[in-house]
């Protein structure tokens, strides 16, 4: 379905001439999979791109991707889809851990570093899900509006 926006480990065996970009290692690199991806969908359907829409997602890119590097030993997998008027993000890593927001200060009084990433992606997203997967580890999609 959305399979030009696929970026898996190991390119499809199938599709001889298109090699799948490889899997982000970095939010730097799955920001501008969702860049590459809003953008064709924008000049497919002739329409504009809402500038805000997508700083919201590329902000939700890079928290997801950034807890999967801090938290969840690493990004297993990355997809970026535009599904209607939204885009959807996914993100896996090892962790079965589900993410939580923290406190942002300790028992005496103190900021604590982090801990705000989460908070943003269920502020920005409106449909968020967490997946076991069977190998081991989760994955989290989030659903951003473009509009």
């Amino acid at each position: 379905m959305c399979d030009e926006h696929r970026t898996d480990a190991t390119p499809e065996s199938s599709v001889a001439f298109r090699q799948a970009p490889p899997r982000p290692n970095r939010p730097s690199e799955a920001r501008r999979a969702v860049v590459r991806a809003v953008s064709e969908r924008c000049r497919a359907t002739h329409t504009r791109c809402d500038e805000q829409a997508l700083s919201d997602a590329l902000l939700v890119t890079s928290e997801l991707t950034t807890n999967a590097i801090l938290h969840g030993g690493g990004i297993t997998d990355f997809d970026v889809c535009v599904e209607g008027r939204d885009v959807r993000v996914s993100v896996s890593d090892r962790s079965t851990a589900l993410p939580v927001a923290k406190e942002p200060v300790d028992r005496q009084g103190r900021w604590r570093p982090g801990g705000r990433g989460w908070p943003i992606v269920c502020r920005l997203a409106h449909d968020i899900r967490v997946t076991d997967l069977p190998t081991g580890g989760k994955c989290i999609t989030a659903m951003v509006p473009l509009s």
